[in-house]
């Protein structure tokens, strides 16, 4: 099942006086870009988290943010700057009245500024275990929102390449009454240039004959239609495949192109254009494929 590198998680835990908020969001990229804040306490935790990012996630641009924030149950007096804190409430208690604004949450506001909490103390063994499960649920819940944007995905490309397929049909069709017209029209054109009793049967045979083989489309006819079948089973498997798809899909176009260069008809080159526009519409769909 292919998923979109689009995703979104968001977990919250509110235990043990601490309230703790992992947010995942992504876009597509071509590597992984992966961008994380970690309070200062869990700086030591980064690396194992990128690892297990690296891994879980794959590609695409990433931004993982964890935010915790304790009450006043939940902290110590030591890890309290209680001057700077000061100092913060009362410059917000200033803006608060030139502005007439709510001061009913001015003393948490206070408290989450920057260097107020002391968080160099390594934080203990429990307190990581409830930010890491918090984690493991927001990754859970990015990876459902990849897969669910995924199946909107695969769903479009189908669909594109029924479109194709269709356009396949009509050229097959079209195809067959084609030869039998170029080399009428092949014929009606040398007598006419040099006259029937000039002509050369078996010369203007092989002319035509090797004329009629270079603008014969049956090969790519062959590998376009073993191209889309490929294209529908890597839709179909379990690993993620958005690089492989992208491959198979210029396969695909230089097929199409080749068949639009040869084929010498009006109607087919109409729907190869048809084709062109479906194809176009898969390469785009294509970028946010992880």
């Amino acid at each position: 099942m292919i998923k979109s590198m689009t995703g979104f998680g968001l977990a919250t835990q509110d235990v043990q006086n601490i309230k703790i908020v992992v947010e995942i969001k992504s876009l597509n990229s071509k590597f992984l870009e992966l961008s994380l804040k970690l309070p200062r306490a869990f700086a030591d935790k980064e690396l194992f988290v990128r690892n297990f990012c690296t891994k879980e996630i794959e590609r695409g641009k990433v931004n993982i943010a964890f935010s915790i924030e304790k009450n006043l149950e939940g902290l110590k007096a030591s890890q309290i700057n209680t001057d700077l804190l000061s100092q913060y409430y009362t410059r917000l208690a200033e803006v608060a009245d030139k502005l007439g604004a709510d001061k009913q949450n001015l003393f948490q506001l206070a408290l989450n500024m920057p260097e107020v909490l002391n968080q160099k103390e390594e934080a203990d063994a429990d307190e990581w275990a409830l930010v890491y499960q918090t984690f493991l649920n927001a990754l859970q819940n990015f990876q459902q929102f990849r897969l669910d944007e995924g199946k909107v995905l695969k769903d479009d490309l189908t669909l594109r390449i029924a479109n194709i397929k269709n356009f396949y049909t009509q050229i097959e069709a079209l195809d067959h009454l084609r030869v039998p017209q170029l080399k009428n029209k092949l014929s009606d054109l040398i007598e006419e240039a040099i006259g029937k009793a000039n002509l050369d049967q078996n010369r203007l045979e092989q002319e035509i004959i090797y004329y009629i083989d270079k603008l014969d489309i049956t090969e790519e006819k062959t590998r376009l239609i073993s191209h889309l079948n490929y294209f529908l089973d890597a839709l179909e498997s379990p690993e993620s495949n958005g690089k492989k798809l992208g491959f198979i899909a210029q396969e695909i176009g230089r097929e199409i192109n080749t068949m639009g260069s040869k084929a010498n008809d009006a109607q087919i080159q109409q729907l190869v254009v048809g084709m062109k526009e479906e194809l176009e519409k898969i390469k785009e769909q294509l970028l946010n494929v992880l």
